[in-house]
C-alpha cells in the first residue's frame, strides 16, 4: 500500500533532471558542512539552534503567543550570533571553496623534506624547542608578516642556526614557502580546542592552530622531552622518529622521494656543472 502510493506520488509530480542536480547539491552541502564542525564544539551549538527552531514551529502550531513572540523577535538576532560563534568554521568553509588544488602552491622537493627531517631529528637530540609550518595550497602571508623575513634557501645548518636558543630569531615559527624559508619569529594562532591534553604547550597548541586556519602542515619539536610530531588539519600524530616523519610529510606534500639511482646521477650532473 504504501509503495503504491510513493508510486502514485512519484507519477504525479514532475521531476527533472535539474530536480536531481539540485537535491543532490543540497545534499552535499549539508555533508560538507557536518564533517566541518565534527568533533567540535560548534555541534552543540548547531543542536542548540536546531531545537530552538523546532520551538518556534511547535509554538506557532500549538498558538503558544507569548513563546512565538519571544522566539520570532530574537531568532533574526540568531544570525548574527552564527556569525560570532562559527567564525572559524566559515572561515574553513570559505577557504576550502576558494582552494583550487596545483594552482596556487609552490612545489616541494625531496630535499626540502631531507633538510627538515635532519633538521628535526637533531633538534630533537639536543632537546632544543621548535615549530617549522610548511605552506601547501592556501597562502600564509599573515602569519609571515608577522615574523622576521628571510627569503632563504631551506637548508639544515641555517635551521639549526634559527632555533639555536642564543639566536634572536628562536623564539616563534619558521614559515617555510617552497624551498625557501619566507620568514622565522612568526606568531601563530593558538587552538581552542579544549579536548587536547594538557601535557601539550604552546607550541603544540599553535601548530594545531595554524593548521586547523589552513591546510598548511607543521612540525614540532618539543623543548621538555625533544619528542617530534606532525601537524595536519588541526590532528597531531607524536613520538615520530626521522624515518616516521619523513614518510608522513612526503606522503602529506604528495612529493615522491627520488631513486638512489637518479639520485646519484642528479649530483653527478650537478659536480660536471661546476
Amino acid at each position: 500500500m504504501l509503495i503504491q502510493r510513493l508510486a502514485a506520488f512519484l507519477v504525479s509530480v514532475d521531476f527533472s533532471w535539474w530536480d536531481v542536480v539540485d537535491i543532490l547539491l543540497v545534499a552535499f552541502i549539508i555533508y560538507e558542512l557536518l564533517q566541518l564542525i565534527r568533533g567540535t564544539h560548534a555541534v552543540q551549538m548547531a543542536i542548540g539552534g536546531f531545537l530552538l527552531v523546532i520551538l518556534y514551529w511547535a509554538s506557532k502550531w500549538a498558538d503558544l503567543q507569548t513563546v512565538n513572540w519571544i522566539l520570532r523577535t530574537f531568532l533574526p538576532y540568531l544570525v548574527f550570533g552564527i556569525i560570532v560563534v562559527f567564525q572559524a568554521e566559515i572561515r574553513k568553509v570559505l577557504a576550502h571553496l576558494g582552494k583550487f588544488p596545483g594552482t596556487f602552491g609552490v612545489q616541494k622537493t625531496a630535499e626540502v623534506v631531507d633538510e627538515v627531517v635532519l633538521a628535526a631529528t637533531t633538534l630533537s637530540a639536543q632537546r632544543t624547542g621548535a615549530i617549522i609550518v610548511l605552506e601547501r595550497e592556501m597562502g600564509l602571508r599573515s602569519y609571515i608578516e608577522t615574523g622576521i623575513g628571510l627569503d632563504a634557501l631551506v637548508t639544515y645548518d641555517l635551521l639549526i642556526s634559527i632555533f639555536n636558543p642564543g639566536t634572536p630569531l628562536h623564539d616563534g615559527a619558521v614559515v617555510v614557502q617552497g624551498n625557501r624559508i619566507a620568514a622565522a619569529a612568526c606568531f601563530l594562532p593558538l587552538t581552542v580546542n579544549a579536548e587536547l591534553s594538557r601535557a601539550l604547550g604552546s607550541r603544540h597548541r599553535a601548530a594545531i592552530g595554524v593548521t586547523e586556519d589552513t591546510d598548511a602542515l607543521a612540525v614540532v619539536v618539543s623543548e621538555e622531552t625533544g619528542i617530534i610530531s606532525l601537524v595536519s588539519g588541526g590532528e597531531i600524530r607524536r613520538e615520530l622518529d626521522g624515518r616516521t616523519l619523513k614518510q608522513g610529510l612526503l606522503e602529506a606534500l604528495e612529493v615522491e622521494e627520488p631513486q638512489p639511482e637518479a639520485r646519484g646521477s642528479a649530483e653527478a650532473a650537478a659536480a660536471r656543472d661546476k
